[in-house]
């Protein structure tokens, strides 16, 4: 990319879509692409899916790109047979495509040729010397809400084609055009390049607890136990038998406020941060309590068995339960790291009470099984899959930064209060 220099927009005028610089115009879409509807072959033509090799996108396969604006294939994929006999349009590679149903707003740029279902619609540019697909994919990321907004139906939300071919757009110089696009790829380079790195430390967490919580460290016997094989020093007891578990008890409604008033109130998955609890909420009338560093754990609906650590004193709603190691024996980061490898077995284990909904009881949760080191050991492999977990943060935290920079940018640059100009 060439150097690039940005400077203060000054002189701009009031239209259709918002103050924009008074050299560039609005035009609607249709002015600028033709836009294709999608449809769906028969599932029941064997034919039109045994063997596909011709990508048939959908708005499941748009949401599945994690913040890319490109997408190279689709999930399922369509024969020659069905793009011939049935009523498909075929889109070129660098057209855009964009989800108009359920949910409305996904939006990418094709790396290949693809087909798509009636979920989407696919823009071709009319003149490639003048219309930038990668501008107008940002430009129509950026105003998602939009769009949504101007979706009708009940039952679910849908975006026309004639809606969509009459939504306004602004018409800027090619380079222009070319010269914001290529900011904004750079920053989502440096996402990806982050979502990389966290996806492998991830991996490698996730190799490092299996290693560490069943083999340890440094043994070379081992012995079969319920929960599988484990060094031969070690033991396996119930959950309840290593700590005492709390189950939480909302307090009264009445009693809640933001004021930071009394105690900080857990009551499940909204105040569940990263690791730690995210105080939003407090009561004057704390009912069951959670100490600092103990192990907090959602016990009802989807999010059963999702974790994180007490960094204080908290009240804890129904929804939530505190484990707090026996202080001598058992180390709570330990424990903590134990549920994490067990988390879909704890999830499982809530269905089995009947309920409509996963709900873990306390006996439930008290008869998991675990298995318990020396504490030494429990602190040294605790110590190992903290630090793991500390450089996990600081990507996650530099991925959410650049995030931010990049909204700010589009705000900018696609607005035209900030201009680009490629030197």
């Amino acid at each position: 990319m060439n150097e690039v220099k940005f400077f203060k927009e000054t002189d701009a005028e009031e239209t259709a879509i918002g103050k924009i610089p008074r050299d560039w115009r609005v035009r609607r879409l249709q002015d600028l692409f033709t836009v294709e509807t999608g449809t769906t072959p028969s599932t029941k033509q064997k034919e039109f899916w045994g063997g596909g090799t011709v990508n048939w996108i959908t708005p499941t396969d748009l949401s599945k790109l994690n913040g890319n604006i490109r997408i190279k294939s689709s999930g399922r994929k369509i024969t020659e047979k069905a793009l011939k006999e049935t009523n498909l349009t075929l889109l070129p590679r660098g057209s855009i495509i964009i989800s108009t149903r359920a949910p409305v707003g996904y939006v990418a740029i094709l790396e290949d040729s693809a087909t798509f279902n009636q979920g989407c619609k696919g823009l071709i540019s009319k003149n490639s010397s003048e219309v930038l697909p990668e501008f107008y994919c940002y430009y129509l990321l950026s105003k998602r809400h939009k769009l949504q907004n101007l979706s009708g139906g009940s039952t679910f939300k849908e975006l026309s084609k004639d809606g969509l071919e009459r939504f306004n757009v602004p018409h800027l110089r090619y380079n222009e055009q070319k010269a914001v696009a290529e900011v904004l790829s750079v920053v989502d380079l440096a996402i990806a390049k982050t979502g990389e790195v966290i996806a492998k430390t991830e991996r490698l967490k996730k190799g490092l607890m299996q290693e560490l919580l069943t083999k340890g460290i440094g043994h070379k016997e081992y012995k079969q136990t319920p929960i599988g094989k484990i060094p031969k020093e070690w033991q396996v007891v119930q959950l309840e038998e290593a700590s005492e578990v709390i189950m939480g008890q909302s307090p009264p409604g009445e009693t809640y406020n933001e004021k930071g008033e009394g105690v900080p109130l857990i009551n499940g998955p909204t105040e569940f941060g990263e690791k730690y609890p995210i105080k939003a909420k407090w009561t004057t009338n704390a009912t069951k309590l959670a100490k600092e560093n103990d192990v907090l754990i959602c016990v009802r609906g989807h999010t059963t068995g999702r974790l994180c650590i007490s960094d204080s004193t908290y009240c804890i709603g129904r929804g939530v339960a505190a484990i707090r190691g026996h202080e001598q024996s058992v180390s709570n980061m330990l424990l903590y790291y134990v549920l994490e490898k067990n988390q879909s077995k704890i999830f499982q284990r809530s269905y089995a009470a009947g309920s409509t909904f996963p709900n873990v009881t306390r006996v439930q949760l008290g008869k998991v099984l675990i298995p318990l080191p020396s504490l030494a050991e429990q602190r040294k492999i605790s110590e190992i899959l903290n630090v793991t977990d500390k450089k996990l943060q600081l990507e996650k935290t530099e991925k959410m930064g650049l995030e931010r920079i990049k909204r700010g940018l589009m705000d900018l640059l696609l607005s035209g209060q900030v201009r680009v100009k490629v030197t």
